[in-house]
């Protein structure tokens, strides 16, 4: 566990030390797509944050490299250089269509091609247990094929929720940690050496993540981009591939005692069918309703929009930052309650609190307009929009505002609106992407406004 937890604070560490330097590479490169309809925030901002997560990615594999007991993994084990081979194709392709906007079919072979390459290197569904029916073998062909089907539904899903400030990599965070948990406790639990490729994996995107919200939260410096959502969508894939079709259930040794008992008991073997799943049941079903929604238009299921689960969360009234963290607690509810199942799943318990969760995740859907307020001890610790100090003076400087002209004794004086100046960058205030581009339109707009005051006076 130490070896884990340290290559998952390597793989944290480098993300976030690398993604200023990216960011500004960003820049410079142009790669600030102007905004588009379907986009949420309001000024340019950089992509190519998915630049950071894989030198992270490979900050991660290489300490493992050199851990003492992680490095059987690569000495037994060919998936680590199948995942960062498969890595590095989704990368590029996902670095120039940040830069240059490529084709939709375009990086859909691209992604099957990456999947095929971890194919080639031994990542693959070997086998499936399947309910009633037992382990089943699949061909090489069939296990081609469903891997392919994995690795392509699970990047576009990852891809298709990436519309909020750290929406997707907090998702995909949560989902790892649950996949991590699940992992781990196959390769420790039950002794099963295969589980362990898995388990690195998971705590590799966990670092990825960690390293790269801090810099994504709203408001956001950068965006992870394609390069990003299409990579750890891969690595998530990796690791449900590795698990499911790489661990050989008999091994488990669960098949004793009674029938009942043996279903039970059989419930961490279907896990694994069911655990891709609900890591990414949130995106998968936004993936399902954007392709059923379009085509039912007549668009193309790859043309963008502003329906996603996401956007209709700031529709009915929540705002950036709830909406991002109602996303978030439905996918750990999901995530963690299978993870929770497959402990225990003859625990009635689970199922209610499972329940009761879920009966609160709706109570916040219906009160997008309920802001907390915090005891003032805590407001320290929060954000100012929770804090009662700072909202009373709001109100009072709202208040103020719309009384409207301010009497001085028996005279009344109106408030002229004076224009704004606009601020010269001086020597010592360098201006850069999205601020810049707000200097420019500040100055446009002062100087519409004193030419048209002139045409006035002129008249």
């Amino acid at each position: 566990m130490r070896e884990y937890l340290l290559t998952l604070c390597i793989t944290a560490a480098v993300t976030y030390l690398l993604t200023g330097p990216v960011r500004k590479f960003a820049i410079v490169a142009g790669a600030m797509p102007e905004i588009r309809a379907r986009d949420v925030h309001r000024e340019p901002t950089p992509r190519l944050g998915g630049i950071a997560m894989f030198f992270g990615l490979c900050a991660g594999l290489l300490v493992a490299d050199h851990l003492t007991n992680l490095n059987e993994v690569f000495e037994k084990s060919n998936e680590p250089r199948a995942l960062l081979s498969g890595a590095a194709l989704i990368w590029l392709i996902g670095v120039l269509d940040d830069k240059f906007e490529i084709d939709a079919l375009i990086k859909l072979g691209g992604q099957m091609i990456a999947a095929g390459v971890m194919v080639m290197q031994g990542l693959t569904i070997l086998w499936l247990p399947i309910p009633l029916v037992g382990t089943v073998a699949l061909t090489q062909w069939q296990g081609t094929l469903l891997t392919v089907a994995l690795v392509v539904i699970t990047i576009n899903a990852v891809n298709f929720v990436d519309g909020l400030d750290g929406l997707a990599a907090g998702m995909v965070c949560i989902a790892a940690a649950a996949f991590f948990m699940y992992a781990y406790r196959i390769w420790y639990s039950y002794g099963i050496e295969a589980a362990a490729p898995a388990t690195l994996f998971a705590a590799i995107l966990m670092g990825m993540c960690l390293g790269f919200l801090p810099h994504n939260m709203h408001p956001a410096r950068i965006f992870m981009g394609d390069s990003g959502s299409m990579l750890i969508g891969l690595v998530l894939a990796a690791g449900a591939i590795s698990i499911t079709g790489q661990v050989d259930p008999d091994v488990m040794k669960l098949f004793s005692g009674s029938e009942r008992n043996a279903v039970h008991q059989m419930v961490p073997v279907y896990i694994p069918l069911v655990m891709p799943l609900t890591i990414i049941a949130i995106p998968a079903a936004d993936l399902i309703l954007a392709i059923v929604r379009r085509t039912w238009r007549g668009q193309s299921p790859f043309a963008a929009d502003r329906g996603h689960l996401h956007h209709r969360l700031l529709e009915i009234g929540h705002s950036h930052s709830r909406a991002v963290l109602i996303m978030y607690f439905w996918s750990a509810l999901i995530a963690f309650g299978a993870l929770a199942y497959s402990v225990n799943s003859a625990s009635m318990w689970i199922v209610l609190g499972v329940v009761a969760l879920s009966a609160v995740g709706l109570g916040l859907l219906l009160l997008p307009r309920f802001t907390p307020r915090t005891p003032r001890w805590a407001e320290a610790f929060v954000p100012p929009r929770y804090r009662r100090r700072r909202a009373q003076a709001r109100s009072g400087a709202v208040a103020a505002a719309a009384a409207g002209p301010v009497g001085v004794g028996t005279a009344t004086v109106e408030r002229t609106p004076q224009p704004v100046p606009a601020r010269e960058p001086g020597p010592h205030r360098k201006l850069n992407g999205s601020t810049a581009l707000s200097e420019l339109t500040a100055r446009a707009r002062t100087a519409e406004r004193e030419h048209a005051g002139r045409r006035e006076r002129a008249r």
